[in-house]
């Protein structure tokens, strides 16, 4: 059985969705103000296994990815760019779906975007206002966590830390690991010179980015999911205000599970503008590696560990993946005087349930992959010796495909 370390309990679950053989899975899309970089795509490939190993196991995933594209950073980057927001957002936009089509992340048909959501926002921030979770100050509007039993319980906040004095924080972001602890926005009343706005049932203005994923979930997958996902930045406020928005117009658990995968670091250090040691995919591809590298070394160490992307490891892991597709070209090319081997019909057996017992254990690619590794380099001294047959190269080719199925790394020059 699959098991996933579950955030909210901080430990390892046995997966069991709400409805047998059905998975609804909502993964943090990105921000498009600015293109996504390995470090982003680190966190959509680990996401995309998890798609892919569920569907291996037989289950229909009903998937939401989203794009934000109203928030604060869009509009800033936007002006600061000379251009219009959706001019800007779309060409991100376009960056992405065509990095997912090298990387090959399964994406579904539709993305929704916090713009095309508004009307959605605009529900739930009326019946919070309804229920007395939100209120009105000025032209904006805030929720108030205080009024919400159990805020902060994925991260597990202390709420004896809560000031007694009342704040509000109006921006939709903050920098670092920190909590706002006071009522955050959910709705940004229009200003003199606002060039983005909306006129709605609850005035003119936009909706916050603490407003953006609930519409977008609420409205494509509905209140109850199986699957959140995102990185570990958004277990600082961001999920925690879901959680409450979502769940306090609907008064029941919004996810079962919650998945949040580590950072990317660059010889050792976090990514920065400042540090000028951003990368992203073209730049490796333009380094010679193949964009199934790039996808096989994102996915080898554990999403819930750092991962530190140096050359030298790069190389070693493109190797790995290198030396394995050598070995299966030559596994998969038989001699007709070959032998049925005993050994070899054990090692074949095997080569499914390793790779499942590996992914149970929370989606554990690495090991996967290493045992895959040691099977074919045992069949590989079969091979040697005349003892791998025909019938147990038809058989390997089948079964390695099976499983690319969810690498999708191995046979990456063919249609998966």
């Amino acid at each position: 059985m699959l098991k996933l370390n579950n955030t909210m309990s901080r430990k390892v679950e046995s997966f069991k969705p709400r409805n047998d053989g059905q998975v609804k899975m909502f993964t943090c899309g990105p921000s498009i103000y600015r293109r996504p970089h390995v470090g982003n795509y680190r966190s959509f490939l680990w996401e995309d296994v998890l798609q892919r190993y569920l569907e291996f196991l037989d289950y229909r995933v009903e998937r939401v990815i989203n794009f934000t594209d109203v928030e604060d950073k869009a509009i800033a980057e936007a002006e600061k760019e000379g251009a219009e927001v959706k001019e800007l957002t779309d060409s991100i936009a376009q960056q992405f779906l065509d990095d997912a089509v090298l990387l090959k992340i399964k994406l579904p048909d539709f993305i929704p975007r916090s713009s095309t959501s508004v009307d959605q926002a605009v529900e739930l921030i009326k019946k919070l206002l309804e229920k007395g979770y939100a209120y009105r100050h000025a032209n904006d509007v805030f929720y108030d966590p205080l009024k919400f039993k159990g805020f902060g319980k994925l991260f597990r906040l202390d709420m004896k830390q809560w000031p007694k004095e009342k704040k509000r924080f109006k921006r939709d972001t903050y920098p670092g690991r920190r909590w706002n602890l006071g009522d955050f926005i959910l709705w940004h009343g229009y200003k003199d010179g606002d060039q983005l706005y909306w006129d709605t049932e609850i005035g003119r203005g936009r909706p916050s980015w603490n407003i953006q994923d609930p519409a977008m979930i609420t409205k494509h997958l509905g209140y109850q999911i199986d699957i959140a996902c995102g990185g570990i930045d958004n277990i600082y406020r961001h999920h925690d205000y879901n959680i409450a928005v979502i769940e306090a117009v609907s008064g029941k658990e919004f996810s079962r599970y919650w998945l949040h995968g580590e950072h990317l670091l660059v010889d050792g250090k976090k990514m920065s503008k400042s540090r000028g040691n951003i990368i992203y995919p073209e730049d490796l591809l333009n380094d010679g590696y193949s964009a199934a590298q790039i996808r096989f070394y994102l996915i080898y160490g554990h999403h819930r560990k750092k991962m530190n992307l140096t050359r030298k490891n790069l190389q070693q892991t493109s190797n790995k993946l290198d030396i394995l597709k050598g070995m299966i070209k030559e596994l998969t090319t038989h001699s007709d005087s070959a032998k049925e081997n005993g050994t070899a019909r054990r090692l074949l057996a095997g080569l499914l349930p390793d790779f499942e017992r590996s992914m149970n254990e929370d989606l554990n690619v690495g090991l996967a992959f290493d045992k895959l590794f040691d099977s074919l380099a045992r069949l590989m001294e079969l091979k040697r010796k005349a003892m791998l047959a025909k019938t147990a190269s038809e058989e390997l080719l089948q079964k390695t495909k099976q499983i690319d199925q969810v690498l999708q790394v191995i046979h990456n020059d063919e249609q998966n």
